[in-house]
């Protein structure tokens, strides 16, 4: 099977087993999409336990899993099939967002400050993605001109921020969680080692799929682990349905816009995450990668996650995005028909039905959950350090990003040193996305750059490789 030389150029030499419009049987189907729920159901299901936790919201995690498995399935059958002008068309699966985590932990705890109980606060997150939607749905229209502003130097910078700033919040999970007893003992601490043990072993060996299924495999042995240590509190089932359909706006509206900016500057970065992912998708499905049609499904792409985001804050959770992790499972299975989107969806929409679900993922113990979210918030910094080292910076773009940096995250070690500041000001600039980003931007506008070619490789570097390393790690 040779790739159709009559296809618009810019498309790889990649031969997929299933095209795109191909339609494998239920047996492999099934099989394809089973690998996909493995390699994205940690990311999936993630989020809202790292928020809850953190926030205190330990009460409405099982809703809050049990609606990100819902919609992400709605998102991945809208992002897969096309919904009018809606979607990219590929087998993209869609999920709840990782890169969202600190934004939302800091609106949180900025509500938080203001006295918002356990419900205004969650109402004050999902209003902050309902708003951010918008954001996303208005980029789609003029990408190119965000990426002037969103260079590589930024968006890394940024990414580079989002991995530090979490650090602490795995940290403390691994040591057992803020306020447990046994806080840092040895049991918990080596824990959370053969947690990380088993997903170094699973990444380094020479099985493609131990390595797609390196998260979840992690957390199935440390929790096994914790068993026999006596560290695993078996979930409490009772008064809990067989099954439920989400409830949409359970906690209604509250905006508080100084704790949306960070939200809302996020969508501007998952936007260019979104580009990448297509691109990668697009590259390995053996489809364009420029032209009329690339350029068209980027568009729906970009859209279909804005809507998504806006379904998800409907359901009550948190923004969606494209997952670029199950792009390297098309390349792995060489199966790139989106009509597998199908079976991915179906079979996410039916695990967030089922309540029960997200109540057992609740009892998984803190120094698991903490070992595998420090492995993935590190290599977000990692990944960011890699966006910004790939550029060829001038000495002015150097001291710039490391302002940028060293300014975010003081703010946020040391918010005290905003005490000049109205306190307005000082809520809005405690973030260390909202205070590193800003500057990041304002350098990137102001400093001069290294002199470089900007012709089309250059363009290149602006839409894939920020979000490519984005989608690639924070997911």
């Amino acid at each position: 099977m040779k790739p159709d030389e009559s296809k618009p150029t810019g498309i790889q030499p990649v031969c997929p087993i299933y095209g795109l419009e191909d339609k494998p049987g239920h047996f492999e189907s099934t099989l394809a999409a089973i690998q996909h729920l493995l390699a994205g159901f940690v990311n999936i299901i993630a989020p809202s336990l790292v928020i809850g936790v953190t926030l205190g919201l330990e009460d409405y995690i099982p809703m809050l899993i049990s609606a990100s498995l819902f919609v992400s399935g709605i998102a991945t059958w809208i992002q897969s099939q096309k919904v009018g002008p809606l979607g990219s068309g590929l087998l993209s699966v869609q999920g709840t967002s990782f890169a969202f985590v600190a934004a939302l932990i800091t609106a949180g705890m900025i509500a938080r400050e203001g006295g918002a109980n356990d419900q205004q606060v969650l109402a004050t997150l999902i209003t902050a993605g309902a708003v951010g939607s918008f954001v996303e749905i208005a980029i789609a229209g003029f990408l190119p001109k965000l990426r002037r502003v969103i260079t590589p130097v930024v968006a890394g910078t940024i990414v580079i921020l989002i991995g530090m700033s979490l650090v602490a919040v795995a940290l403390r999970d691994v040591g057992g969680g803020a306020g447990a007893e046994d806080f840092g003992s040895g049991s918990n601490m080596g824990l959370a080692a053969i947690v990380i043990a088993v997903v170094m072993a699973c990444q380094l060996s020479g099985r493609p799929m131990l390595r797609v299924g390196s998260v979840f495999l992690g957390l199935l042995v440390g929790s096994v682990v914790a068993v026999f240590m006596g560290k695993f509190a078996m979930p409490d089932f009772s008064g809990a349905q067989a099954f439920a359909i989400p409830m949409p706006l359970a906690f209604g509206f509250h905006f508080d816009w100084v704790a949306f900016i960070p939200v809302g500057f996020m969508f501007i970065i998952t936007s260019l995450e979104t580009v990448g992912d297509i691109t990668g998708t697009s590259r390995v499905s053996g489809e364009p990668v420029s032209g009329p049609l690339f350029n068209k499904r980027v568009r729906g792409g970009v859209l279909a996650d804005g809507v998504n985001s806006l379904l998800a804050a409907i359901f009550t959770t948190f923004p969606n995005t494209t997952f670029s992790q199950n792009t390297g499972v098309v390349q792995l299975t060489g199966v790139a028909s989106r009509h597998v989107g199908r079976y991915i969806a179906v079979i996410l929409v039916v695990l967030g039905l089922i309540p029960v679900l997200g109540i057992a993922l609740q009892g998984i113990p803190r120094p698991v959950l903490g070992a595998t979210t420090f492995i993935m918030f590190s290599l977000i910094a990692v990944s960011g350090i890699q966006i910004v080292g790939s550029q060829n910076l001038s000495r002015a773009q150097i001291l710039g990003v490391a302002l940028s940096i060293g300014a975010g995250m003081g703010v946020q070690l040391v918010p005290e040193v905003l005490n000049f500041l109205p306190d307005l000001w000082q809520r809005i600039f405690g973030s260390a996305i909202t205070t590193g980003g800003l500057l990041a931007i304002l350098f990137g506008l102001l400093l001069p750059r290294a002199e470089e070619n900007e012709t089309n490789e250059s363009e290149e570097t602006l839409t894939e490789v920020p979000a490519n390393e984005l989608a690639r790690q924070v997911n």
